[in-house]
């Protein structure tokens, strides 16, 4: 059976999310042994750029960039590191769930940006989807106490949010959407890494890995949710559009939820379940809506053509 287009988009949009999230799974590890955000980043980025230039290499794609597009890949390049930056430093001030079901807000930001910005058009099951996916990790964003966030961490992942959101909508409404799939990320990835070559004062304040098994969790840290995570991405936007790829997010929360309840022990309460099950509905009503949508268009232009 041959799968369209959009059914294309929808799978890879999940696979990006889920990839994403799992930051935590590999990051506190690394975290908990002493090490320091912008060195666990280094890595991180370090490591995906080494294997996206061998995937590169593989492909046979050229390295070659003209100079507008290298003026654009900086700026990606800076918004997606910004986004891990200031993810990875929420990290401190709250539990790595909630901090990521806060990052969810992207979705919201990147709808918002393409209706005032780029004019498109909002429509009613995008607006309910919203809608629910903002209760959903309004349940989700407190304290399995009930008690108010810290506002730091808060403001840390809302602005990991902002950055996230601008890099969907650059990739999407740039001439950057034209290059290779590899070629944007191996990129965006290597500009990005410059923001941590710049803070560790050229690397002179970057900290060794301390043990070899935490190499596992380094690798993990570029592969997953970083190499995987963005190819995935820059797929699923190609296919479905900034607004849908975004909403379709709400996977990460979920897989970052799960992890901070299976394997770091955080409190998973009914308020935190009932808020993942809006989010999930918010994402099935999307899906559903845009084929909706997708159908009625083909319709139309059968008829004309009748």
């Amino acid at each position: 059976m041959k799968i369209n287009h959009q059914t294309k988009g929808y799978i890879f949009g999940a696979i990006s999310a889920a990839s994403y999230g799992t930051n935590p799974l590999f990051a506190l590890p690394l975290y908990k042994s002493g090490m320091g955000v912008n060195s666990v980043l280094f890595y991180r980025y370090t490591i995906a750029v080494v294997f996206m230039s061998l995937l590169m290499v593989f492909h046979h794609l050229s390295f070659r960039i003209s100079h507008k597009d290298l003026t654009r890949l900086v700026i990606m390049g800076l918004l997606f590191s910004l986004s891990s930056l200031f993810l990875f430093s929420s990290y401190d001030y709250m539990d790595v769930g909630i901090a990521s079901t806060i990052l969810f807000v992207y979705p919201i930001l990147t709808a918002i940006m393409m209706t005032v910005f780029f004019h498109e058009r909002m429509t009613l099951t995008t607006i309910l989807s919203i809608s629910l996916a903002v209760i959903g990790i309004s349940m989700t964003g407190k304290t399995p106490n009930g008690e108010l966030l810290n506002f730091t961490g808060f403001s840390l992942a809302f602005l990991s949010a902002v950055s996230y959101a601008c890099y969907i909508v650059g990739c999407d409404k740039t001439s950057l959407n034209k290059l290779p799939n590899l070629k944007l990320n191996f990129y965006a990835i290597l500009f990005g890494s410059l923001l941590y070559i710049i803070n560790l004062h050229g690397c002179t304040r970057l900290q060794p890995i301390p043990q070899p098994s935490l190499w596992i969790d380094a690798i993990g840290l570029g592969i997953f949710p970083t190499v995987i995570s963005l190819i995935f991405l820059t797929k699923a936007i190609k296919y479905i559009g900034p607004t849908s790829t975004a909403i379709l997010g709400a996977l990460e929360p979920i897989t970052a939820l799960i992890i901070g309840c299976c394997v770091f022990g955080e409190v998973l309460t009914t308020r935190i379940i009932i808020g993942i099950i809006l989010v999930l509905t918010a994402v099935i009503l999307i899906i559903a809506g845009k084929g909706k949508e997708i159908s009625l268009v083909y319709r139309i232009k059968i008829n004309r053509k009748k």
